[in-house]
């Protein structure tokens, strides 16, 4: 059971920046899809961004240009760094992995493993 932690999150204001990490318990490189999602108030748990074994990358449309994910495999450690914030992406962010060598899906129930979740607030 791969174990997932998540670096604290904060709060800024908009225009402002963050990056979080997520540390998996075993090595997560080579053989899984890992990604993050949001959940704001009221809302339901979205993607937000996606990479595979293969280090191919997908990203929500609401994120696009602003958002970049990023794995060190060496440190079995998946990081999203969010430029240019803005109040709608104040949310819980979660950290996610799924063991497989194939096509990463960005639909939350595909999804095995989750971190506890970090808090976003961007203020206007």
């Amino acid at each position: 059971q791969v174990q997932l932690v998540e670096s604290v999150g904060g709060s800024v204001q908009a225009g402002g920046s963050l990056r979080f990490s997520c540390a998996a318990s075993e090595s997560t490189s080579s053989s899984y899809c890992m990604g993050w999602f949001r959940q704001a108030p009221g809302k339901r748990r979205e993607g937000v961004a996606f990479i595979d074994s293969n280090g191919r990358i997908n990203y929500a449309d609401s994120v696009k240009g602003r958002f970049t994910i990023s794995k060190d495999g060496a440190k079995s450690t998946l990081y999203l760094q969010m430029n240019s914030l803005k109040p709608e992406d104040t949310a819980m962010y979660y950290c996610a992995a799924r063991g497989t060598t194939g096509t990463c899906y960005s639909f939350t129930q595909w999804f095995a493993h989750w971190g506890q979740g970090t808090q976003v607030t961007v203020s206007s």
